[in-house]
């Protein structure tokens, strides 16, 4: 494997292209709301304060809020797909963990797996999107849903932001860890585990590397924190780290995590896409960025053809 303990680097630059010019104070407020640290109420009544010259708070709400009929670039009846549910045993965490399991059509011997980790809301539309585009690609991937002995995802993020924080973080920690080990010795896996994250699912990716490290092969973190300080020094699989430009919260991490990672010699990437807000991957929100979305899911699918050893 090449050395990929490198520098940050900034990606090619891009325009977010909106339908409605959406202030920079704007997606912070809305980074504010998606993380609990306000309610809706306070979010709309901030956006409201924006609202004038031919822009109305419906159409910025409208914008920013999410909108998962736009999240699917790869349809649950794709026919070079098959997509069902399984369980699996989590003792440490909440019980029993349940989770979207894709693989493609045709299943020639055993492929590598990919844990697929949703933000901190639940197994909602985008994520189950990102789990059938990875079957597409090849892997087999299992998307599981934290929600699952709260029912399920509810249906819509703000009841599925309240429900995961209802829940108890060490157990939350343990199930994710269970489905990791559940999906990498599953009947139909090579053996070759990745896992990709988004937001609260990049901290979980992180976190996974430096807690069972001999499990984790390769990880994805999207916009995620760091695993905890004294962790670190046990992850061992290459890690290809995506952030936006325009995410302060997580980007105040980078400077102690990389120089962590070099520290403790770890094969690693980062990559900055200039201009891009945090979720600039999910294509529910304005958030969404087509051009670095699709340029870090391009960087996404090489690494893991690399490192879980795809066949062209």
């Amino acid at each position: 494997m090449d050395n990929m303990n490198t520098p940050s680097q900034l990606a090619s630059k891009s325009e977010v292209n909106q339908p409605v010019a959406i202030p920079e104070e704007a997606f912070d407020w809305y980074d504010e709301y998606a993380h609990g640290d306000i309610d809706r109420r306070t979010f709309l009544k901030r956006l409201a304060t924006m609202a004038g010259a031919g822009v109305t708070l419906s159409m910025l709400s409208t914008a920013l809020l999410p909108n998962y009929a736009l999240a699917e670039q790869v349809s649950f009846n794709d026919d070079s797909i098959t997509a069902t549910y399984e369980t699996f045993d989590s003792p440490l965490g909440l019980g029993e963990g349940r989770g979207y399991f894709v693989t493609p059509k045709k299943v020639d011997g055993k492929l590598p797996v990919v844990l697929v980790i949703h933000e901190n809301r639940g197994l909602n539309p985008y994520v189950k999107d990102v789990a059938r585009r990875l079957a597409k690609a090849g892997y087999i991937a299992f998307a599981p849903d934290i929600l699952h002995t709260l029912g399920g995802y509810p249906g819509n993020d703000d009841q599925g932001k309240v429900m995961q924080k209802s829940l108890d973080k060490a157990k939350v920690e343990q199930d994710f860890i269970a489905a990791a080990q559940f999906l990498k010795a599953h009947p139909l896996s090579s053996g070759k585990l990745g896992a990709v994250g988004f937001c609260f699912g990049g901290y979980i990716v992180n976190m996974l590397a430096a807690t069972i490290p001999e499990t984790i092969d390769a990880g994805v973190p999207f916009y995620g924190t760091p695993a905890k300080a004294e962790l670190r020094k046990n992850i061992k699989a290459p890690l290809l780290i995506q952030l936006a430009e325009n995410d302060k919260r997580v980007n105040a991490y980078l400077a102690e995590h990389e120089a962590d990672l070099k520290k403790y010699n770890v094969d690693y990437k980062v990559y900055i896409y200039e201009k891009c807000q945090h979720g600039f991957h999910n294509d529910s929100t304005a958030r969404y960025n087509p051009e670095m979305a699709d340029l870090a899911w391009d960087r996404t699918l090489d690494f893991f053809s690399k490192n879980l050893e795809m066949k062209s």
